[in-house]
């Protein structure tokens, strides 16, 4: 059933967001240098390596670490990066990953490659077994804002609770902190 609503969604967004998608790619295409998506390496359902495409809100010369771990984030960011970030729009190519199964529309956010603590402590609580999310129950409880243990333990009571009906509570309270911009690191 959670697959079959995450492809329906994903066929359905498309089609609505086809327009924003282009105007997006534009804006990211004139106003820096580089490719339009950032392509990363995060770890997936049994801690597989997947590509996930994100609209590139840093310059193409950025260090590949977690946003919070750069000295001063603000330098990195492209004239468009804050606002596709903090209108959570550069997460829409992830789209591409739900339709082909290596994401779902909910679940933990999936960890950059290189983020072992996290990965490991997901891994010893089982949570590693989840496919990761588009947004999930920690997103919508902090976001970037969330010490690593914090956040695990919002991804352990996902792994303990989730359902279709918890799925689309947490599809609402994801609406509401992104038009708030609620928890976005910049």
């Amino acid at each position: 059933m959670k697959r079959i609503f995450d492809l329906l969604s994903v066929i359905l967004a498309a089609h609505l967001l086809m327009v924003p998608l282009v105007l997006i790619a534009l804006a990211v295409r004139l106003t820096s240098n580089g490719p339009i998506l950032y392509w990363s390496d995060r770890v997936g359902r049994y801690n597989r390596i997947f590509r996930m495409p994100k609209f590139r809100t840093m310059r193409a010369d950025t260090p590949t670490v977690a946003t919070h771990m750069l000295a001063d984030a603000a330098t990195w960011m492209t004239p468009i990066g804050a606002f596709l970030r903090k209108s959570s729009l550069d997460e829409l190519p992830q789209l591409w990953s739900i339709l082909i199964g290596d994401m779902t529309l909910v679940g933990p956010r999936p960890a950059l490659f290189n983020q072992s603590d996290l990965i490991a402590l997901r891994t010893e609580l089982g949570v590693h077994s989840l496919t990761p999310g588009l947004t999930g129950w920690a997103q919508v409880n902090g976001r970037d804002e969330l010490p690593i243990p914090q956040k695990v333990q919002f991804d352990v009571q996902y792994f303990s609770r989730q359902s279709f009906s918890f799925d689309i509570y947490i599809l609402w309270l994801t609406v509401l902190k992104v038009v708030r911009g609620d928890g976005v690191v910049h």
